[in-house]
């Protein structure tokens, strides 16, 4: 393991340096950066919420989750009232008039009157326990959202301080209590599965919550003694986090996650280095930080659509300031122009959804020098042809096409049994799919995970072998993973994938991409089984598509963007898949698609034509 974080602490520690924070951000600088268009945003969007009347979380609704599965309507709440208070604050900070101070202060006595700040789903002191019903008020949860509510409330404090005394001095009281006791003492005194332990496997959590616990300590008062304790935490955390870490930087969560992984870890690297005056700063010159940076370039497509396995939504979301910093950082112009140029093409930029109030901040603070950026960068270098050895994503791509593949292991965080599937784009446009995952509820990260459809195999871009799909775990992966020196021809045995039941002895798939002038790049996909039966076995290769498919004469034509001639088949089905759940409508408009070409013999092949 690396231990690059600690050991820059360890040397800052025997400097006897007392740690401050340098202004992480303050009205002043606030009004100062913010653009005419900012304040016009943000002030319609506070007047809005004037008179908005927080409303309460009940135990019964904290219960449902447990008694129903259902997480989305406790949620629409709990994170409802915390946009609120941001435009509320935001409003405030803009025109420092007082208009927004009653709504505020209804805000933060409403968040300091919760019985927890943890979710539901979160409710447990051990990793992968049963949930309990109802929070113990005398012992908090630190999960995700109540590390975000603690840096929301004290970046409230930092910006607002002032105007709250001038009402009532029990305002800012009340945040530093409800800190102390539901943050900072918890965390200091209570392990966390997410901080990490020898080599338990860590994930997002980890840095995501260890960034908010920075931005709370940071901008309350805090002695230097208690500080130093937080941040030798921190950095230990930190190398928890990026030993699950590839020297290549990919994360094997997907570009969605890369948003509170990566973008995490860049906020926690700063904070740092601003409480701690430039420690850490060597680390922004490790290749291994600048591959994790450079990670959310190489897996965008064109437009609004990135690559996406796991949990992760092929419209993982356009860019905010925190990629472009990110990029400064670590002097990556390719990451700095490729945020620019996608924040510009946001029709939200100023993150009305977002519950991190830091991260509408930071683009206040530098909206104006992200778009003189993208007008000084005008256009956007391809990102080249990737491997991605740690996970197993090849990536090969031309001025028209993009080709993925999947070559690892069915082990990932938020892990789909897809090991093997492609996921092709012709002309920025999503011709073979990866569904992504549907709302989550109580089945999602549970024993029955697996049940959900989305999660199995045999949907995704995947056979089904005697009736078997692939299961989960580190062992079902490809094997004898080869890719050639270009990166445009993979080959893998997916054999292990799948469970012994299936009686396959070998199965191996080959993908090769080929470039062609003024035309889609040729894709070839070609499978080969050889089983423990001599007479073979009943394979049917399945494909997800967006377009609507058609099958005639060996050809198969995908909407009006791509035509395979299809071999070795003696069947085809085309199922129509309805598209009701929210989270999937947010990518796909309409119905999508499943083809089941029936096997014939031991060799399937497709090739583009």
């Amino acid at each position: 393991m690396d231990y690059t974080t600690r050991t820059l602490y360890n040397t800052y520690r025997s400097l006897s340096k007392t740690p401050s924070c340098n202004g992480l951000f303050s009205a002043e600088k606030i009004r100062a950066a913010a653009t005419p268009a900012a304040k016009a945003a943000i002030l319609d969007a506070a007047s809005a919420r004037l008179g908005y009347a927080f409303p309460p979380l009940s135990a019964t609704m904290f219960m449902n989750f447990k008694r129903t599965g259902n997480r989305v309507d406790y949620e629409d709440v709990y994170f409802g009232k915390r946009r609120a208070l941001n435009d509320l604050v935001l409003g405030e900070v803009l025109e420092g008039k007082g208009r927004f101070l009653d709504d505020i202060i209804n805000g933060i006595f409403s968040l300091c009157e919760e019985s927890a700040w943890q979710l539901p789903p979160h409710n447990s002191y051990l990793r992968d326990t049963p949930q309990l019903l109802l929070p113990d008020a005398d012992r908090p949860v630190l999960d995700l959202f109540a590390c975000e509510t603690g840096a929301q409330l004290a970046t409230i404090y930092a910006l607002l301080k002032p105007q709250l005394d001038d009402v009532s001095e029990f305002v800012t009281k009340r945040i530093l209590s409800e800190l102390e006791k539901r943050i900072i003492v918890p965390y200091l005194t209570e392990h966390f599965w997410w901080m990490g332990h020898d080599e338990e496997p860590m994930c997002n959590w980890t840095i995501w919550c260890i960034q908010n616990i920075l931005l709370t300590a940071v901008q309350i008062p805090t002695t230097s003694s208690r500080m130093l304790q937080i941040i030798e935490q921190a950095s230990a955390s930190t190398d928890f986090f990026l030993k699950d870490y590839g020297e290549d930087g990919c994360c094997n969560e997907g570009a969605q996650y890369y948003h509170h992984a990566g973008l995490c870890l860049y906020l926690t690297i700063d904070l740092l280095n601003r409480i701690c005056d430039q420690a850490f700063a060597e680390m922004w010159t490790t290749p291994k930080i600048r591959n994790i940076a450079e990670y959310i370039c190489n897996v965008h497509v064109e437009d609004i659509y990135y690559i996406n396995y796991a949990d992760c939504s092929p419209i993982a979301g356009r860019c905010n300031i925190r990629e472009y910093l990110f990029g400064k950082a670590v002097s990556s112009a390719p990451l700095m122009s490729f945020a620019a140029l996608d924040f510009c093409r946001s029709d939200a930029p100023y993150q009305p959804e977002e519950i991190n109030l830091s991260y509408r901040l930071l683009t206040l603070l530098y909206e104006q020098e992200v778009r003189d950026y993208a007008k000084a960068h005008p256009t956007q270098d391809t990102p080249r042809n990737i491997w991605y050895e740690s996970v197993g994503i090849f990536i090969a791509r031309d001025d028209r096409t993009c080709l993925s593949m999947k070559a690892g292991c069915n082990d990932d965080s938020h892990n789909h049994n897809d090991t093997g599937s492609p996921i092709l784009y012709v002309d920025g446009q999503p011709t073979l799919i990866d569904v992504g995952v549907e709302s989550y509820t109580k089945k999602t990260f549970s024993p029955q995970r697996y049940e959900i459809w989305s999660m199995q195999s045999g949907y995704h871009n995947l056979p089904t072998i005697n009736g078997t799909d692939q299961l989960p775990g580190p062992a079902y992966a490809a094997r004898e993973v080869r890719v050639n020196p270009q990166i445009t021809e993979i080959s893998m045995d997916l054999a292990d994938a799948y469970p012994k039941e299936s009686g396959i002895l070998s199965y191996l798939r080959t993908v090769s991409f080929e470039t062609r002038p003024d035309a889609p790049a040729l894709i070839t996909l070609t499978d080969h089984f050889s089983f423990a039966d001599s007479e073979g076995g009943e394979v049917i290769c399945n494909f997800m598509t967006y377009d609507k498919p058609v099958f005639a004469e060996n050809i198969l034509q995908i909407g009006e963007r791509y035509r395979f001639r299809i071999d070795g088949v003696s069947d085809c089905v085309i199922e129509e898949i309805p598209v009701r759940d929210p989270r999937l409508q947010i990518a796909w408009k309409h119905e999508i698609y499943r083809i089941r070409f029936t096997v014939l013999g031991d060799t399937f092949s497709m090739r583009g034509i």
